[in-house]
């Protein structure tokens, strides 16, 4: 079996993921995903592509994920995780489209307009009363 690569985003967070048999060991930025994204809740979400598809034990998979926070990174890795599974079996595409593992999430930060307040949406304050 050859490596396959493919890519996760989520917001500003930018996965690269390679996917090789293996012994189930996930590798994020150097370090094991446990300990990258620590927590339980988190470990939950990160492993459900790979309990869907039944593949848990199957891969060996390295990530580098750079830009956005915690949890944009953690989607980004996700994505880019089930992406590949899918371009490494194409029977297994229908589960993880069904799951919604493979739709990218668009929803990033709206730009700020110039000649209003600080945000995107904030307006001046009114001088009168």
């Amino acid at each position: 079996m050859e490596n396959v690569f493919t890519v996760g985003r989520r917001k500003e967070a930018n996965a690269r993921v390679r996917l090789a048999s293996g012994n189930g060991q996930i590798i994020v930025n150097g370090k094991p995903i446990a300990e990258y994204f620590a927590g339980s809740i988190l470990q939950k979400v990160y492993m459900k592509p790979l309990e869907i598809t039944k593949t848990s034990k199957k891969f060996t998979i390295s990530v580098k994920v750079v830009g956005g926070g915690q949890v944009s990174q953690l989607k980004a890795v996700i994505h880019g995780i089930a992406r590949a599974i899918a371009k490494q079996t194409p029977s297994l595409r229908t589960i993880l489209k069904k799951a919604g593992f493979l739709t990218r999430d668009a929803r990033a930060k709206e730009r700020r307009k110039y000649g209003l307040a600080q945000k995107a949406r904030a307006k001046k304050q009114s001088p009168k009363r």
